[in-house]
């Protein structure tokens, strides 16, 4: 099998060798010619500059990423940080919130416990809004003893105010 495989090659180069011959004996076709070292070295050098703009192209790819990788993780550092920020922000509003809320409540407890006059006398002084939004803290009572002390139009003022607080509020 070894001496058939061998001697099989160069047999049938030769069969074929003689069916591309014409009658006389002659090949054909012209015989294929191997370029010259001269001819491919403008190919070579052009493969060469492909192959270094290629890896220019990549090193720069790379760099690019790297630069992404960093910008990235530094978003996502200023993204903690940020949150971070906002937590403390709305911790300190809830905080000053708080006290404002303790800071009208001490107040209005205060008017409540004045003289009516003298709260009404107050009231009078105040811009109807800001004697409104007391009035809607007290006790109705407390409120109503307070607004009998008012005068007609101050009364008035202050009423308009509280029934109209809410109506900008939405219904659904």
């Amino acid at each position: 099998m070894v001496r058939i495989g061998l001697h099989a090659g160069p047999a049938i180069a030769r069969e074929t060798a003689t069916e591309e011959s014409g009658t006389d004996g002659h090949i054909s076709r012209a015989a294929p010619t191997l370029a010259t070292e001269a001819q491919l070295q403008p190919v070579l050098a052009a493969f060469e500059e492909r192959e270094i703009r290629i890896a220019r192209r990549e090193t720069q790819l790379e760099d690019r990423l790297k630069a992404l990788e960093i910008a990235e993780r530094a978003i996502e550092a200023r993204l903690v940080e940020l949150a971070a920020a906002e937590e403390a922000l709305r911790q300190t509003l809830a905080l000053a919130d708080g006290a404002a809320e303790g800071d009208l409540g001490i107040l209005t407890e205060v008017y409540e416990n004045m003289k009516p006059k003298e709260t009404a006398a107050l009231f009078e002084e105040m811009d109807p809004a800001f004697a409104a939004g007391f009035l809607a803290r007290m006790t109705p009572e407390s409120a109503a003893k307070v607004m009998s002390g008012l005068s007609p139009t101050a009364a008035y003022t202050i009423s308009v105010v509280l029934a109209s607080r809410n109506t900008s509020v939405p219904k659904q």
